[in-house]
């Protein structure tokens, strides 16, 4: 706490408090406000008040409590004990906070104001220094490391803005507080701050060059989404957002994954806080909590604390790609988010805009999403981190041209809309193939690591489902009996396309997951397919007789086979198709 006089409450409106007497603080400062020491921000600063943003519940707050300010900006704790651990949006850590629940009755509720630290103090790591006496060090450079989970290895950083000679180095356990290395004889321990709206610093961004591979084949084949990009994916009730979320959470070859559950409904992020544990990272074999950290702010919790937990969760991103690790952040849903700057907007009586958002939502979310990137950390070696944006939004009633949507789609690179009526038909991932889209040109790479077709056989398969939509619309209005011989054989293809590649079970112990070696098999099966059925309707074979084989029935099931044998089998089913088409 500074020294600084304290003020007092003049006006409470929901979570926005008004409180004179705080002359010197400064924007965006802390503030502890009433006996509670409700935690709150100033978020605006006029002649003789200031205006706080309260994270908690405000109820019971009377004119004239006190509020002190507590000299900083809105900081967070970095360093070992982050991973597996689940906190609320201003960074407390939500098993500590129900231990001291004020429930007499046993149940886990948040009691107010309470003042807890975000990593545990008396927990002893392993150090190993990187460094001798002597050594001179600039920003970023590793220190010394510690075994923080089975699955990451956390490296200990020159803190940005420090540097200098080493003159000593611990070794063994020490604790967060404890000096790893003394740099010009200050002390640097294991634990540092960082204000969560201010991004960190880095050498240099570099051009997104490789894949964020999701195993998930709609997106790695049709719309892939760069390492260190970004992508949002807009879709009303129940077209699947959440579940794509934690498929892409699963799943996604990220070392690092930061889930932020941004006001969403309490029982699914109670399904995420229970799965999440129980589930078996396929990198390591050990739990997936080993290289998570979770931000739950639930729909019921105070609202400007959701605007918070963005912020939290994109700088402890940040953190660990300045170690060198690849970091994928999910945020369910940046339309919660949006929603709670409104109601503070409101609160603070400003000007509305489009829909009665406020009129920087636009600046808030490019803040938020350009945070994203593939940089050169600081330091002296040539480590590389990236950090992975995915975002989900909620428009009301599926309509992607409110503002939450349409801002996200200026500003990602990658766009996975999520369609109702293929949700309907149990069709997921609901992405629809025509309304989405990538800006990301990973062509060379996929043609030089994965097969030098890769680029073409996409081309392929956009341009049949394109021709298919187009022929569905005739089908509806005519019936199929008008097509040609030749749009029969897209019209089937299409088919194969959507219900046998695209399609994909989340809950599949073999299909969840779909390697980038098997999809361009599955693809090129469909695609072989595709070019015999033509050879046969041209010479005249009816396209039901076509269809009806029995190799199609086995195109099917390709999505069950294993990984290890898909070169094999795909091989084995385009001769079937051959021979068997042949015989028509």
């Amino acid at each position: 706490m500074t020294a600084t006089s304290p003020g007092h409450v003049v006006r409470v409106a929901g979570p926005v408090v008004t409180a004179s007497g705080l002359q010197e603080t400064l924007l965006y400062n802390v503030v502890r406000v009433g006996r509670r020491q409700l935690i709150g921000e100033v978020i605006r600063l006029e002649e003789h008040e200031a205006i706080i943003q309260v994270y908690e519940d405000t109820s019971g707050l009377e004119i004239g409590s006190e509020v002190v300010d507590t000299g900083s900006p809105l900081e967070i704790e970095l360093g070992p004990g982050l991973l597996t651990n689940t906190f609320d949006g201003v960074q407390r850590p939500l098993a500590t906070l129900a231990a001291i629940g004020e429930d007499p009755h046993g149940e886990a509720f948040l009691r107010r104001g309470v003042a807890v630290a975000a990593l545990d103090r008396e927990r002893l790591w392993e150090f190993r220094p990187r460094v001798t006496e002597g050594d001179r060090v600039v920003p970023g450079d590793v220190l010394g490391t510690l075994q923080e989970t089975r699955a990451i290895e956390h490296r200990v950083l020159v803190a940005p803005g420090r540097g200098g000679t080493v003159t000593a180095a611990a070794t063994g356990g020490i604790r967060l507080e404890d000096p790893a290395v003394f740099i010009d004889g200050s002390p640097h321990p294991l634990v540092s701050t960082w204000p969560v709206r201010k991004p960190r610093p880095v050498a240099r961004w570099l051009d997104p060059a490789a894949p964020l591979v999701t195993g998930q084949r709609v997106i790695d084949t049709l719309f892939p989404i760069a390492r260190g990009g970004s992508a949002t994916i807009p879709g009303g009730f129940g077209t699947g957002k959440t579940v794509q979320e934690q498929a892409l959470a699963k799943w996604a070859e990220a070392d690092v994954i930061v889930y932020i559950g941004c006001g969403e409904r309490g029982n699914e992020l109670a399904e995420v806080l229970q799965d999440f544990p129980m589930l078996i990272d396929p990198r390591t074999g050990t739990s997936l909590m080993d290289r998570t950290i979770l931000i739950a702010n639930t729909s019921n919790m105070p609202v400007a604390a959701r605007e918070a937990s963005i912020y939290t969760g994109i700088t402890i991103a940040e953190y660990y790609r300045d170690q060198g690790y690849h970091v994928a952040l999910m945020a369910d849903s940046t339309s919660r988010w949006g929603e709670a700057l409104r109601e503070v907007s409101s609160r603070l009586e400003e000007m509305p805009g489009e829909e009665g958002y406020p009129a920087y939502l636009p600046s808030r979310l490019a803040e938020f999403y350009e945070r994203a990137g593939t940089v050169e950390c600081l330091g002296s070696g040539a480590r590389e981190g990236s950090v992975s944006v995915i975002g989900a939004v909620s428009p009301p009633g599926g309509d992607f041209s409110e503002p939450v949507t349409q801002y996200s789609l200026r500003l990602a690179g990658t766009f996975w809309a999520l369609d109702t009526n293929l949700a309907r038909r149990r069709h997921f991932p609901a992405i629809h193939w025509t309304r989405s889209y990538t800006l990301y040109d990973l062509g060379t790479w996929f043609n030089s690591h994965i097969a030098g077709d890769w680029a073409e056989q996409r081309s392929w398969a956009h341009q049949i489902l394109g021709e298919e939509e187009e022929l569905q619309n005739i089908v509806r209005l005519l019936g199929a009996d008008v097509l040609a011989a030749g749009e029969r054989v897209v019209f089937q293809v299409g088919r194969m396309l959507r219900e046998d590649f695209l399609q994909q079970s989340a809950y599949d112990e073999i299909d969840a997951f779909c390697p980038l070696e098997k999809q361009y098999w599955m693809l090129k099966v469909i695609r072989h397919a595709a070019g015999c059925m033509r050879a046969a309707v041209d010479r005249d074979v009816d396209i039901e007789q076509v269809v009806s084989i029995g190799a199609m029935e086995e195109v099917a099931r390709m999505r069950n086979w294993l990984p290890a044998e898909t070169v094999e089998r795909a091989d084995a089913l385009m001769r079937r198709i051959d021979r068997e088409l042949a015989g028509l």
